[in-house]
């Protein structure tokens, strides 16, 4: 399937561009009623003011439930709102890769999240420190991920609320491809899956959102994989009725680059399709999602042979009494090519590779604090030998266990009057 800018911009026109939009968009869950005056204080004293509620960004998708923020008074800024979360993770991995070791312990999340999140001018700041985690891919400590992938501030926008149902981002922003967020804080997982490795995490550009009714839309204009190269466009469009979500997305590259780093990989010259359902109703959450990747043929930046890659996921979560919840991931994922013919573009394992993988997580949360851990097993499908795992590249299969405890705050530390 060849990548066309003309076709692209019909999908990106017909979809729009929403998926995570509608999670920035969305208003905070109404606080709950204040209670009742109590019947022995007096008649003219007022109620106590409803307490804050967690906000939508940064998003989470749970079972994890953030925390709700402080609340500052910042003069002429108005109302300023910060949270924040600190966590540390330790891994055990089978077959590890050159270079990688079979033990690993990291700060995963040290991060604060300041926002205004009302008026027409609103922003949103993300920094501090964090580990990308992901399955199939070596283990990177903190400092080197900041240094290779984006900083100390990884995601920070402004936003202008122009009307009830429109609004401007412009900045680092979270990608809206697929059904994981960037950090490991915000997913059902502590490591992101195998088909997280075809999407971008993060790109810098301008976005418009667009709500109508049930339909939630937006159009993006940013730089893919982090390339700083402005020539990607992406497209989305979701509905939502009840506790039913359907989103379509699209994105892809309208000009092609020889620019690559580990946040800017060969998939920044391709285009990205994506079909999310989620279903979310008391304790479970269920969200099966399709994706289709596409790097077409480009001689001139190194793609002799382009290939794509067709894969698919099922996320599922249960949340059970005294803030004990498991989730579950399965995923499969194929790639074009044939491993005789080396010419063709390395997307996974070797072309014409494959790959599987199932991950159980475990989590415990009371409060602020939260305690999980990951039990996952990757298996390499027709690799290519010196593409698979262990130290010659020769393994189908990689085991790992991972455990993250940490802590999200906002007003839970902040004294009361």
């Amino acid at each position: 399937m060849k990548f066309c800018a003309k076709n692209l911009a019909a999908i990106a026109f017909c979809f729009g561009l929403a998926s995570i939009c509608a999670a920035q968009d969305a208003p905070a869950a109404s606080a709950p009623a204040a209670p009742a005056p109590d019947a022995q204080k007096p008649a003219d004293q007022p109620p106590p003011p409803p307490a804050p509620t967690a906000l939508p960004t940064p998003a989470i998708a749970g079972p994890l439930v953030g925390i709700p923020p402080a609340i500052f008074d910042a003069g002429p800024f108005g109302k300023i709102v910060a949270n924040g979360i600190l966590s540390g993770l330790g891994m055990w991995q089978g077959n590890h890769v050159p270079g990688d070791e079979p033990t690993q312990a990291a700060l995963s999340n040290g991060q604060i999240f300041i926002q205004k999140t009302d008026g027409w001018f609103q922003f949103y700041l993300q920094a501090g420190a964090y580990t990308l985690p992901a399955l199939a891919t070596p283990f990177l400590a903190t400092d080197k991920t900041m240094t290779n992938f984006y900083g100390p501030v990884p995601q920070g926008f402004l936003k202008l609320q122009a009307g009830k149902n429109t609004s401007f981002l412009i900045g680092a922003l979270p990608t809206l491809i697929g059904a994981e967020y960037t950090f490991s804080f915000e997913n059902m997982n502590i490591e992101r899956g195998i088909l997280w490795n075809q999407e971008n995490a993060v790109n810098r550009g301008v976005q418009v959102n667009q709500t109508m009714g049930k339909f939630s839309a937006a159009l993006s204009w940013n730089d893919g994989f982090y390339s700083n190269r402005y020539t990607w466009l992406w497209g989305s469009l979701a509905y939502t009725n009840g506790p039913h979500s359907l989103s379509f997305v699209a994105g892809g590259n309208l000009g092609q680059t020889k620019f690559q780093t580990l946040a800017t990989p060969v998939q920044n010259n391709g285009s990205i399709y994506n079909v999310i359902y989620t279903y979310t109703k008391g304790a479970w959450i269920v969200q099966p999602y399709f994706q289709y990747t596409n790097i077409p043929t480009n001689a001139k930046i190194g793609v002799v042979k382009g290939a794509s890659t067709t894969g698919g996921a099922i996320l599922l979560s249960r949340t059970f009494k005294h803030g004990f919840s498991l989730p579950v991931r399965w995923e499969y994922i194929t790639s074009s090519g044939s491993s005789k013919d080396p010419d063709v573009v390395n997307l996974i394992f070797g072309p014409g590779s494959g790959g599987t993988s199932v991950t159980v997580t475990p989590t415990f949360q009371y409060g602020g604090f939260f305690f999980r851990g990951d039990l996952s097993w990757v298996h390499a499908i027709d690799y290519t030998p010196g593409n698979g795992f262990g130290p010659t590249g020769v393994n189908k299969n990689q085991p790992r266990a991972v455990a993250e405890i940490g802590f999200m705050f906002g007003n839970n530390i902040v004294e009361k009057k």
